[in-house]
C-alpha cells in the first residue's frame, strides 16, 4: 500500500512538471510514462538471489526497486533535462543516481536511473518510501524491451553471438539518438533565428528580469487584440 501511494506522489510531481514544461516552452519533453510495483513472487525471487531475508524491515533495506516509474523522452537532453528537475523537488531526496548512458552496461543498455525517496503521509506516521525512476529515449526503451524479450525467451541463456549482435543495436540505436539530437538543436537554432526576425514583442520585463512569453500565448494575445 504505501508503495503504491508513493508511486501515486511521484507521478502527480511528473504530471504537474509535464504541464507546467508545456506552458512555459510550448514543448513536451515527455513522450509517455509507465509505473509499475513489483510483484511478491518477484521480490521473493530478487531476495533469495541476494541471499535472502531475515526479517520483513529486511525486504525494505534490500530491495529498492519495488516501485518503479519509466519515463520516455524524445531526446538525450531531455532525460537530464527531466532528472534536475526531479531532484530539484525538495520533498523527494536524491539515494542514488546511476548514468547508464554515460556508462553503458556492458550489454549496451542505456538508461538514466534515479532512486528517490518520498514521503507518505499515512494517519499516524510519515513513511519514507523509496522509488526507482528510469529516463530513458524512446530508442532505448525500443532497444530495453526487446532485449528483455529475447532472453525471456532464450530462458535467459543467450548465445554469444547474439550478445554481440544486441550490443551492436544498442550501439546504432544510440547513435541515431544522438543524430536526432543534432537535428533538434539545428531545428531550434532555426525557430530563434525566425523569431529575431519577427517585429513581436515576445518578451517581458519585470524587476529587470526578463520573462519569455511562451508563442501559444503570444499567439492567443495578438488574435484578442484584432
Amino acid at each position: 500500500m504505501m508503495y503504491k501511494f508513493a508511486l501515486q506522489e511521484v507521478e502527480t510531481k511528473i504530471d504537474i512538471l509535464q504541464e507546467e514544461f508545456q506552458l512555459l516552452h510550448d514543448y513536451n519533453p515527455i513522450e509517455h510514462t509507465k509505473s509499475r510495483l513489483k510483484t511478491p513472487e518477484s521480490i521473493m525471487k530478487k531476495l533469495y538471489r541476494k541471499g535472502g531475508i531475515n526479517s520483513l524491515e529486511n525486504i525494505k533495506d534490500t530491495i529498492k526497486d519495488i516501485a518503479g516509474i519509466r519515463i520516455t523522452c524524445s531526446f538525450i537532453s531531455d532525460i537530464y533535462r527531466i532528472s534536475d528537475m526531479l531532484q530539484s523537488q525538495k520533498d523527494l531526496t536524491t539515494v542514488a543516481v546511476k548514468d547508464y548512458i554515460k556508462n553503458p552496461k556492458p550489454n549496451g543498455y542505456k538508461s538514466l536511473h534515479l532512486l528517490v525517496e518520498v514521503p507518505v503521509f499515512m494517519s499516524d506516521r510519515v513513511e519514507p518510501v523509496c522509488v526507482e525512476i528510469q529516463i530513458r529515449t524512446i530508442a532505448m526503451d525500443f532497444w530495453a524491451s526487446l532485449e528483455h524479450k529475447i532472453f525471456y525467451k532464450c530462458n535467459e541463456s543467450v548465445p554469444d553471438e547474439l550478445l554481440k549482435d544486441l550490443k551492436l543495436a544498442a550501439d546504432t540505436a544510440y547513435e541515431l539518438d544522438q543524430k536526432m539530437e543534432q537535428l533538434h538543436r539545428e531545428v531550434n537554432q532555426i525557430k530563434l533565428a525566425h523569431h529575431s526576425e519577427t517585429n513581436f514583442i515576445n518578451e517581458l520585463l519585470i524587476n529587470n528580469e526578463k520573462f519569455k512569453i511562451p508563442d501559444h500565448l503570444l499567439k492567443l494575445a495578438l488574435e484578442e487584440g484584432k
